[in-house]
Protein backbone atom coordinates (compact mmCIF):
# COMPACT_ATOMS: atom_id res chain seq x y z
CA UNK A 1 0.00 0.00 0.00
CA UNK A 2 1.49 3.38 -0.94
CA UNK A 3 1.72 5.67 2.06
CA UNK A 4 2.71 9.26 2.62
CA UNK A 5 6.34 9.08 1.37
CA UNK A 6 5.47 7.17 -1.82
CA UNK A 7 2.44 9.34 -2.52
CA UNK A 8 4.60 12.42 -2.00
CA UNK A 9 7.08 11.05 -4.56
CA UNK A 10 4.30 10.30 -7.05
CA UNK A 11 3.04 13.86 -6.68
CA UNK A 12 6.55 15.17 -7.28
CA UNK A 13 6.86 13.01 -10.39
CA UNK A 14 3.50 14.21 -11.76
CA UNK A 15 4.42 17.80 -10.98
CA UNK A 16 7.52 17.39 -13.12
CA UNK A 17 6.07 15.32 -15.96
CA UNK A 18 2.35 16.14 -16.19
CA UNK A 19 1.88 19.73 -15.03
CA UNK A 20 1.70 22.16 -17.93
CA UNK A 21 0.26 19.59 -20.34
CA UNK A 22 -3.32 19.38 -21.56
CA UNK A 23 -5.46 16.31 -21.04
CA UNK A 24 -6.51 14.70 -24.31
CA UNK A 25 -8.72 12.04 -22.72
CA UNK A 26 -9.53 10.32 -19.44
CA UNK A 27 -11.05 6.85 -19.83
CA UNK A 28 -12.38 4.87 -16.91
CA UNK A 29 -12.28 1.08 -17.18
CA UNK A 30 -13.34 0.17 -13.64
CA UNK A 31 -16.68 1.91 -13.29
CA UNK A 32 -16.91 1.14 -9.56
CA UNK A 33 -13.69 3.07 -8.93
CA UNK A 34 -15.25 6.35 -10.11
CA UNK A 35 -17.01 7.81 -7.09
CA UNK A 36 -18.37 11.02 -8.63
CA UNK A 37 -20.46 11.76 -11.72
CA UNK A 38 -20.73 15.54 -11.72
CA UNK A 39 -18.78 17.07 -13.31
CA UNK A 40 -18.40 14.24 -15.84
CA UNK A 41 -14.96 12.83 -16.53
CA UNK A 42 -15.22 14.00 -20.14
CA UNK A 43 -14.94 17.57 -18.86
CA UNK A 44 -11.21 17.01 -18.38
CA UNK A 45 -10.57 16.87 -22.13
CA UNK A 46 -8.79 20.01 -23.35
CA UNK A 47 -8.02 21.32 -19.87
CA UNK A 48 -4.42 21.85 -18.75
CA UNK A 49 -2.96 20.25 -15.63
CA UNK A 50 -1.98 23.23 -13.49
CA UNK A 51 -0.78 21.63 -10.29
CA UNK A 52 -0.21 18.44 -8.30
CA UNK A 53 -0.43 18.09 -4.54
CA UNK A 54 -1.02 15.59 -1.77
CA UNK A 55 -3.73 15.40 0.90
CA UNK A 56 -2.66 12.57 3.21
CA UNK A 57 -2.63 9.58 0.85
CA UNK A 58 -4.84 11.28 -1.77
CA UNK A 59 -3.24 12.59 -4.98
CA UNK A 60 -4.80 15.77 -6.35
CA UNK A 61 -4.28 16.99 -9.92
CA UNK A 62 -5.69 20.46 -10.53
CA UNK A 63 -6.92 20.43 -14.12
CA UNK A 64 -8.31 23.70 -15.50
CA UNK A 65 -10.30 24.54 -12.38
CA UNK A 66 -11.31 20.96 -11.61
CA UNK A 67 -9.58 18.45 -9.34
CA UNK A 68 -8.89 14.88 -10.44
CA UNK A 69 -8.26 13.15 -7.13
CA UNK A 70 -7.44 9.52 -6.52
CA UNK A 71 -6.62 7.24 -3.60
CA UNK A 72 -4.61 4.14 -4.49
CA UNK A 73 -5.85 2.14 -1.48
CA UNK A 74 -4.24 -1.21 -0.67
CA UNK A 75 -3.27 -2.52 -4.10
CA UNK A 76 -3.47 0.46 -6.43
CA UNK A 77 -0.60 2.06 -8.32
CA UNK A 78 0.23 4.66 -10.96
CA UNK A 79 1.88 3.41 -14.16
CA UNK A 80 3.50 6.19 -16.18
CA UNK A 81 4.05 6.10 -19.94
CA UNK A 82 6.26 8.45 -21.90
CA UNK A 83 4.07 7.30 -24.81
CA UNK A 84 0.65 5.94 -23.87
CA UNK A 85 -0.23 2.69 -25.71
CA UNK A 86 -2.55 3.23 -28.66
CA UNK A 87 -4.77 0.31 -27.65
CA UNK A 88 -8.19 1.23 -26.27
CA UNK A 89 -9.08 0.09 -22.78
CA UNK A 90 -12.48 -1.43 -22.09
CA UNK A 91 -14.32 -2.42 -18.91
CA UNK A 92 -12.89 -5.90 -18.41
CA UNK A 93 -10.97 -7.83 -15.81
CA UNK A 94 -7.89 -5.78 -16.68
CA UNK A 95 -6.09 -4.24 -13.68
CA UNK A 96 -6.43 -0.80 -15.33
CA UNK A 97 -8.98 1.43 -13.60
CA UNK A 98 -8.30 4.73 -15.40
CA UNK A 99 -6.17 5.88 -18.32
CA UNK A 100 -5.23 9.55 -18.72
CA UNK A 101 -3.72 10.51 -22.06
CA UNK A 102 -1.99 13.89 -22.40
CA UNK A 103 -1.75 15.99 -25.53
CA UNK A 104 2.00 15.38 -25.80
CA UNK A 105 1.44 11.60 -26.00
CA UNK A 106 2.47 10.82 -22.43
CA UNK A 107 0.12 9.82 -19.65
CA UNK A 108 -0.64 7.27 -16.98
CA UNK A 109 -2.82 4.37 -15.92
CA UNK A 110 -4.21 3.85 -12.47
CA UNK A 111 -4.07 0.10 -11.83
CA UNK A 112 -5.26 -2.16 -9.05
CA UNK A 113 -4.18 -5.74 -8.45
CA UNK A 114 -6.24 -8.46 -6.83
CA UNK A 115 -9.97 -9.12 -6.59
CA UNK A 116 -10.76 -6.73 -3.74
CA UNK A 117 -11.16 -3.33 -5.39
CA UNK A 118 -10.78 -0.23 -3.23
CA UNK A 119 -9.07 2.28 -5.52
CA UNK A 120 -11.14 5.48 -5.62
CA UNK A 121 -11.28 8.22 -8.27
CA UNK A 122 -13.03 11.57 -7.91
CA UNK A 123 -13.54 14.56 -10.18
CA UNK A 124 -14.62 17.52 -8.07
CA UNK A 125 -14.56 21.29 -8.04
CA UNK A 126 -12.95 21.51 -4.60
CA UNK A 127 -10.74 18.95 -2.76
CA UNK A 128 -12.97 19.26 0.30
CA UNK A 129 -15.81 17.75 -1.73
CA UNK A 130 -14.06 14.38 -1.30
CA UNK A 131 -15.30 12.96 2.04
CA UNK A 132 -11.98 11.28 2.87
CA UNK A 133 -10.10 14.56 2.45
CA UNK A 134 -12.63 16.50 4.49
CA UNK A 135 -12.05 14.09 7.40
CA UNK A 136 -8.24 14.14 7.35
CA UNK A 137 -6.26 15.01 10.44
CA UNK A 138 -3.07 17.10 10.39
CA UNK A 139 -0.12 16.20 8.19
CA UNK A 140 2.59 14.95 10.61
CA UNK A 141 5.33 16.10 8.21
CA UNK A 142 4.12 19.71 8.02
CA UNK A 143 6.78 22.20 9.21
CA UNK A 144 4.41 23.68 11.78
CA UNK A 145 3.33 20.33 13.29
CA UNK A 146 4.97 20.65 16.70
CA UNK A 147 5.64 18.38 19.66
CA UNK A 148 2.92 20.26 21.55
CA UNK A 149 0.45 19.54 18.74
CA UNK A 150 1.39 15.86 18.85
CA UNK A 151 1.12 15.65 22.63
CA UNK A 152 -2.30 17.31 22.58
CA UNK A 153 -3.59 14.70 20.11
CA UNK A 154 -2.35 11.80 22.25
CA UNK A 155 -3.56 13.19 25.56
CA UNK A 156 -6.53 11.33 27.00
CA UNK A 157 -6.83 8.80 24.18
CA UNK A 158 -7.33 5.29 25.54
CA UNK A 159 -6.18 3.86 22.23
CA UNK A 160 -3.23 1.71 21.22
CA UNK A 161 -0.60 3.82 19.49
CA UNK A 162 -0.39 1.45 16.50
CA UNK A 163 -4.03 2.03 15.61
CA UNK A 164 -3.86 5.73 16.41
CA UNK A 165 -0.95 6.34 14.05
CA UNK A 166 -2.90 4.68 11.23
CA UNK A 167 -6.12 6.61 11.81
CA UNK A 168 -6.40 9.11 8.95
CA UNK A 169 -8.63 11.49 10.90
CA UNK A 170 -5.82 11.72 13.48
CA UNK A 171 -2.64 11.70 11.33
CA UNK A 172 -3.00 12.08 7.58
CA UNK A 173 -0.93 9.74 5.45
CA UNK A 174 0.54 7.16 7.87
CA UNK A 175 -0.41 3.56 7.17
CA UNK A 176 0.46 0.07 8.32
CA UNK A 177 4.04 -0.07 7.05
CA UNK A 178 5.32 3.24 8.34
CA UNK A 179 3.52 2.92 11.67
CA UNK A 180 5.51 -0.32 12.17
CA UNK A 181 8.72 1.54 11.29
CA UNK A 182 7.91 4.54 13.50
CA UNK A 183 7.20 2.36 16.53
CA UNK A 184 10.37 0.35 15.96
CA UNK A 185 12.42 3.56 15.74
CA UNK A 186 10.75 4.80 18.94
CA UNK A 187 11.41 1.45 20.69
CA UNK A 188 7.74 1.34 21.65
CA UNK A 189 5.16 -1.44 21.81
CA UNK A 190 2.37 -1.22 19.23
CA UNK A 191 -0.03 -1.97 22.10
CA UNK A 192 1.08 0.96 24.26
CA UNK A 193 -1.87 3.15 25.24
CA UNK A 194 -1.50 6.74 24.05
CA UNK A 195 -2.93 8.30 27.22
CA UNK A 196 -0.43 6.39 29.38
CA UNK A 197 2.68 7.67 27.61
CA UNK A 198 5.03 9.74 29.72
CA UNK A 199 6.46 13.01 28.35
CA UNK A 200 9.73 11.28 27.40
CA UNK A 201 7.74 8.60 25.53
CA UNK A 202 5.77 11.25 23.65
CA UNK A 203 8.98 13.06 22.73
CA UNK A 204 10.58 9.82 21.52
CA UNK A 205 7.53 8.87 19.45
CA UNK A 206 7.26 12.35 17.94
CA UNK A 207 10.94 12.30 16.97
CA UNK A 208 10.55 8.84 15.41
CA UNK A 209 7.44 9.93 13.52
CA UNK A 210 9.11 12.97 12.01
CA UNK A 211 12.46 11.36 11.27
CA UNK A 212 11.09 8.11 9.81
CA UNK A 213 8.71 9.89 7.45
CA UNK A 214 11.20 12.63 6.63
CA UNK A 215 13.94 10.17 5.70
CA UNK A 216 11.52 8.09 3.64
CA UNK A 217 10.30 11.17 1.75
CA UNK A 218 13.88 12.14 1.00
CA UNK A 219 14.77 8.62 -0.18
CA UNK A 220 11.71 8.38 -2.44
CA UNK A 221 11.98 11.84 -3.98
CA UNK A 222 12.95 11.91 -7.64
CA UNK A 223 12.22 8.23 -8.30
CA UNK A 224 9.98 7.09 -11.12
CA UNK A 225 6.77 5.30 -10.11
CA UNK A 226 8.14 1.91 -11.20
CA UNK A 227 11.09 2.29 -8.79
CA UNK A 228 9.19 3.27 -5.66
CA UNK A 229 7.89 -0.10 -4.47
CA UNK A 230 11.29 -1.81 -4.38
CA UNK A 231 12.86 1.28 -2.84
CA UNK A 232 10.30 1.21 -0.03
CA UNK A 233 10.85 -2.50 0.68
CA UNK A 234 14.61 -2.16 0.99
CA UNK A 235 14.25 0.62 3.59
CA UNK A 236 11.98 -1.32 5.95
CA UNK A 237 13.56 -2.37 9.25
CA UNK A 238 10.75 -4.60 10.57
CA UNK A 239 7.69 -4.23 8.34
CA UNK A 240 7.36 -7.19 5.99
CA UNK A 241 10.38 -8.89 7.59
CA UNK A 242 8.78 -11.56 9.76
CA UNK A 243 11.33 -14.19 10.76
CA UNK A 244 14.34 -12.08 9.80
CA UNK A 245 16.87 -10.61 12.21
CA UNK A 246 16.20 -7.15 13.56
CA UNK A 247 18.92 -4.89 12.11
CA UNK A 248 19.28 -3.12 15.46
CA UNK A 249 19.51 -5.94 18.01
CA UNK A 250 19.51 -9.21 16.04
CA UNK A 251 16.34 -10.61 17.61
CA UNK A 252 13.79 -12.27 15.34
CA UNK A 253 11.15 -9.94 13.91
CA UNK A 254 7.69 -11.18 14.94
CA UNK A 255 4.24 -10.79 13.43
CA UNK A 256 0.73 -10.24 14.75
CA UNK A 257 -2.08 -11.34 12.44
CA UNK A 258 -5.46 -9.63 12.33
CA UNK A 259 -8.44 -10.58 10.18
CA UNK A 260 -7.41 -8.36 7.26
CA UNK A 261 -3.87 -7.19 8.03
CA UNK A 262 -0.67 -7.95 9.88
CA UNK A 263 2.01 -5.95 11.60
CA UNK A 264 5.60 -6.65 12.55
CA UNK A 265 7.74 -5.67 15.54
CA UNK A 266 10.93 -6.58 17.38
CA UNK A 267 10.37 -8.01 20.89
CA UNK A 268 13.78 -6.92 22.21
CA UNK A 269 13.59 -3.38 20.86
CA UNK A 270 9.93 -2.73 21.56
CA UNK A 271 8.31 -4.98 24.18
CA UNK A 272 11.02 -5.95 26.64
CA UNK A 273 11.26 -9.40 25.06
CA UNK A 274 7.55 -10.21 25.42
CA UNK A 275 5.58 -11.62 22.50
CA UNK A 276 2.38 -9.71 21.78
CA UNK A 277 -1.12 -11.12 21.79
CA UNK A 278 -2.10 -12.41 18.39
CA UNK A 279 -5.59 -11.09 17.64
CA UNK A 280 -6.46 -14.20 15.64
CA UNK A 281 -5.59 -16.51 18.50
CA UNK A 282 -6.83 -13.98 21.11
CA UNK A 283 -4.25 -15.04 23.66
CA UNK A 284 -0.77 -14.06 24.79
CA UNK A 285 1.87 -16.23 23.20
CA UNK A 286 4.43 -17.51 25.65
Amino acid sequence: MPELPEVDALVGFLREHAVGHAVMSATVAAIAALKTFEPPLDDLAGRTIEGARRHGKFIDLEVGGLHLIFHLARAGWLRWYDEVPATLIKPTKSPIALRVRLANGAGFDLTEAGSKKSLAIYLVREPGDVPGIARLGPDPTAPDFSLDDFAAILAGRRTQVKGLLREQSVFAGVGNAYSDEILHAARMSPYAIAANLKPDDVQRLYTALRSTLGEAIEAAAGRRPDELKDSKRTRMQVHGRTGEACPVCGDTVREVIFATSTFQYCPTCQTGGKLLADRVLSRLLK
